[in-house]
């Protein structure tokens, strides 16, 4: 576990020696910002939430997220520093969950910094912070989960934009999956399919926890697909070790 952490303290100062999680930072304020108070109404609605806020945030990752892990392992590909980190006393394993956990820190620490948006709607009326605060924790595990996607994707090629793009791809189709125009057209062609398709959304997921619940079967579902894209991750690496 030290040498976990070790690679994840070490990432997450590599985010924070260039302008790039700075300009990340920037963006994602100002995009919840104008997405929350404008485009979703904050003021209109004359109810003191953040509805709006949470209504927004998976699709505000699904663009930002696949940006933060599009350089974790194409970037060591094409520097050929992946045989150097592996060659290191840490395993594959190590390595693969210190990047998503340095990643992870990143936007938790993104998501902190929305805070003025909390102490907002209690000084205009009388929210209700558990909601607010099991909305944070689902918008973590959505971040976490679009991490994990990313990963894999960055694991894939040595080109970074096309890390970027096959994780916002993959991550897009999580998100809609229980879509009608998704279920229809899986309902027309591949029927079995349909219930999956339900079963899997992200972003369904998440409505629990903007309801203020939190379900079992919600935590087991994030914790089991974290898991698989970083065991994912692992196989891909150690079946490009040669590239």
């Amino acid at each position: 576990m030290r040498a976990t952490l070790t690679i994840a303290r070490r990432e997450l100062a590599g985010y924070f020696a260039t302008p790039v999680a700075w300009v990340f930072i920037v963006i994602f304020l100002v995009l919840q910002g104008a997405l929350t108070f404008g485009l979703g109404n904050f003021f209109d609605r004359d109810q003191a939430d953040l509805l709006p806020f949470f209504q927004f945030i998976p699709w505000v990752f699904l663009l930002l997220v696949p940006a933060i892990t599009m350089r974790l392992w194409a970037e060591e590909r094409r520097l050929g520093t992946i045989e150097l980190l592996l060659t290191l006393p840490v395993s594959q394993g190590q390595a693969v969950l210190g990047k998503f956990i340095a990643a992870w820190a990143f936007c938790a620490i993104a998501l902190a910094l929305t805070f003025p948006f909390v102490i907002t709607v209690n000084l205009l009326g009388h929210p209700d912070n558990g909601a607010i605060a099991t909305g944070y924790l689902g918008s973590l595990l959505v971040a976490g989960a679009f991490l994990a996607v990313g990963e894999a994707a960055s694991a894939l090629t040595k080109n970074q934009v096309i890390a970027f793009v096959l994780g916002v791809a993959i991550c897009f189709v999580f998100a809609v999956s229980s879509y009608p125009l998704v279920t229809d057209f899986l309902g027309r062609n591949a029927p079995v399919l349909v219930a999956l398709a339900r079963r899997i959304c992200i972003t369904d997921r998440f409505l629990s926890f903007m309801r203020g619940l939190i379900e079992a079967r919600d935590l087991i579902y994030f914790a089991s697909f974290i898991g698989f894209w970083l065991f994912a991750t692992s196989v891909i690496i150690e079946h490009r070790k040669a590239d």
